[in-house]
């Protein structure tokens, strides 16, 4: 079984970077993304990291907070939460893991937090 907290670990560190070596380190050559499910995928490494690239959070914008849900020899369901400092959003993420650790197939739900 692939242990996802090295994973999460270096996703939240190209997550603060933004550094394209760092986001390729985590995905496989012919990975696929979905920023949500049943959405157009960013499909290869160097498609999601131009995704990734044009949707970044700024440094040090964001915390995040996570445990696992579901972990098999090959998926893990990992629930989070994304708080920025003006909203909150829930996250659920299912990362299809390759033996080596890294990611084939990653799908993330996410639903801001209602406001009141």
């Amino acid at each position: 079984m692939v242990e996802p907290q090295p994973w999460i670990e270096g996703y939240l560190r190209a997550w603060e970077s933004n550094d394209p070596d760092e986001i390729a380190a985590l995905f496989a050559e012919d990975a696929v993304y979905y920023n949500e499910p049943y959405s157009m995928p960013a499909r290869g490494r160097d498609e999601i990291i131009a995704n990734w690239l044009a949707h970044q959070d700024k440094p040090r914008e964001t915390t995040f907070e996570w445990h696992p849900v579901c972990l098999t020899d090959e998926v893990s369901v990992i629930q989070g939460v994304t708080t920025y400092p003006d909203k909150t959003y829930s996250n659920l993420w299912v990362i299809r893991f390759l033996p080596d650790g890294r990611c084939r197939e990653f799908t993330e739900w996410w639903m801001e937090h209602d406001a009141r």
